[in-house]
């Protein structure tokens, strides 16, 4: 594990944007495995600031989203799909039929996920994966349990999760209950893995994700076994180390 300290959130997402670009450089067809929240909207406002300078090229890359909330279609403006369209993919020359996101109004539950797991294997897995991370631990949107989920699946949110979210919705009561989410396997299987993490709030998840015990209630604690995993995070966030 690799920890890049910054100075604040702007330098975060400079730095994280900085591997991601490396990584579309290096290998043009690239397969980015992409989350939401706010946690990477600096790091796709950089990369969109490279790519009109004529620094980058999507036009070959493949995005794998994490996630997507059960009931909300493609257009509703508080799905993640809305979200990377609008915070990411339409800024830059990325294809369309490149993208994939889990399809929140499927709800055959055990058809979606398959579906989804057999994407990801057809493209033959993630070459870097970008994550945020809860307050509890969660990635993705892998809340804490007794066990790691392997493959996609749909998970019931948390409370608290739903609490972290419902600054995109007019109150808390409007959060999905249920969303479908990439599995640990997929995101541990990815070749490199880079999570941006900033302010006092994710402090204490840090501490018992990466300097406490590999356990399903601390879902990113897994990250301590995969052999390419940088964590790009502010002082605020590495406070309590």
């Amino acid at each position: 594990m690799r920890i890049i300290r910054t100075r604040d959130y702007e330098h975060m997402s400079r730095q994280a944007a900085n591997i991601i670009s490396a990584q579309v450089i290096l290998k043009p067809t690239s397969v980015l495995g992409l989350a939401t929240g706010s946690s990477p909207i600096g790091t796709y406002q950089q990369l969109i600031d490279w790519y009109k300078k004529g620094d980058l090229d999507f036009s070959k890359v493949t995005a794998v989203n994490l996630d997507e909330y059960v009931g909300l279609g493609r257009s509703h403006p508080q799905s993640y799909a809305y979200f990377m369209n609008y915070n990411f993919f339409d800024h830059v020359n990325i294809q369309a039929y490149r993208t994939n996101i889990p399809n929140g109004m499927n709800y055959d539950v055990e058809a979606e996920c398959s579906r989804y797991d057999q994407v990801i294997r057809d493209l033959g897995g993630i070459d870097l994966q970008l994550l945020g991370l809860g307050v509890n631990g969660h990635i993705g949107f892998n809340e804490p349990d007794e066990v790691f989920a392997k493959g996609t699946h749909r998970v019931t949110l948390s409370q608290s999760t739903k609490e972290a979210n419902q600054r995109f919705f007019n109150n808390v009561d409007e959060v999905p209950d249920h969303a479908y989410t990439m599995g640990i396997f997929d995101i541990i299987q990815a070749k490199r893995v880079v999570m941006v993490a900033s302010g006092e709030n994710k402090a204490q998840a840090i501490k018992d994700a990466f300097f406490g015990p590999i356990t399903p209630k601390v879902p990113a604690s897994i990250l301590q076994f995969h052999r390419d995993f940088t964590l790009v995070a502010d002082d605020a966030a590495l406070s309590l180390l």
